[in-house]
């Protein structure tokens, strides 16, 4: 029998000076976009190093970033790699699930806890991270993505969890709102929920929700399909004893208006506080938020803004 979430072992911050690996885990990275997105990293102080498969796209199923044993080795060289303090993904698309269990996840256990970023399909290793190893990462954004190029809020998101990340224990955008009011404490843990729904039943899949504030988001998922993909969760029981959600953003999603009735039909009969528009995932801008961590969910009845609150900084 689970006994549901518990905290995660956290990394280190980041300093002036820290090598950063970039890998490229599922969908292939634009040329004309990886250097800006390092360039940025510089301009933070960091020193970058690309894998040597970021920019390969595989000869025949052009969506992949590659070979699948290419990516995984990517990932493991780069984590094993003790002058790395930290892996950051290019870019999502599709494909983790394809490289996950390539992985020697006990080699990645055992080399320590490092930073980890991502989001979207990168949720498959936020998922292996956090089951087989014990480690909190961060859904964040990706190095290769337009939102990261070109929003600064997003930037800046990024940059103080990683060096300071005590200022940031307070998350969400004025966008935040409440569909189920209430308050709530848990660990988080989750990301794009369609790839959630698609871990369901596999290899190492979680298998509780107990205690856990569960964040989701999605892009380009008709109401329908979503409908679907919540009522599967459901189904399998995947959100038994879940203490809160927060959903991020639904980009392409549309229109939003039955979104939110789907997620109001779908989530609210779990009886827990509910907050739609955090301020994650997809949109246009794409807070930093960490999984593993225990915070806050608070989802007042009021009118005003939502925020997830951590308790423990993402970071050491």
């Amino acid at each position: 029998m689970s006994t549901g979430l518990v905290p995660l072992t956290r990394p280190a911050r980041l300093r002036a000076g820290s090598r950063v690996a970039i890998v490229s885990p599922s969908g292939p990275v634009p040329a004309d976009r990886l250097e800006p997105g390092l360039d940025l990293l510089r301009g933070w102080g960091l020193d970058p190093l690309v894998m040597p498969h970021v920019l390969d796209t595989h000869p025949e199923l052009d969506y992949l970033a590659g070979a699948d044993a290419a990516r995984a080795r990517d990932l493991q060289d780069a984590w094993c790699d003790p002058s790395v303090e930290a892996v950051i993904c290019a870019r999502g698309g599709y494909g983790a699930h394809r490289m996950v269990d390539l992985v020697d996840w006990a080699a990645m256990r055992a080399a320590g806890p490092k930073v980890f970023v991502g989001y979207s399909d990168i949720t498959v290793l936020h998922e292996a991270f956090a089951l087989r190893t014990g480690l909190a990462t961060l859904h964040g954004p990706m190095t290769g993505t337009e939102t990261f190029l070109t929003d600064p809020a997003t930037q800046e998101s990024l940059r103080a969890t990683l060096f300071a990340p005590e200022t940031v224990s307070v998350l969400g955008l004025p966008t935040a709102r409440t569909l189920v009011p209430g308050r709530a404490r848990g660990i988080t843990y989750g990301g794009c929920v369609s790839l959630l729904a698609a871990d369901l039943a596999t290899p190492h899949a979680r298998t509780s929700a107990r205690g856990g504030l569960l964040l989701i988001e999605d892009t380009n998922e008709d109401p329908y399909s979503l409908d679907r993909i919540l009522t599967q969760l459901l189904r399998a029981g995947a959100l038994d004893g879940v203490a809160g959600v927060a959903c991020g953003s639904w980009a392409g999603c549309e229109p939003y208006e039955q979104v939110r009735a789907v997620l109001a039909d779908r989530l609210g009969p779990l009886g827990v506080p509910v907050v739609e528009e955090l301020g994650f995932g997809h949109g246009p801008t794409g807070l930093t938020v960490p999984l593993g961590v225990p915070a806050v969910l608070d989802a007042p009845g009021d009118g005003t803004p939502a925020t997830l609150t951590v308790e423990t900084p993402a970071l050491r």
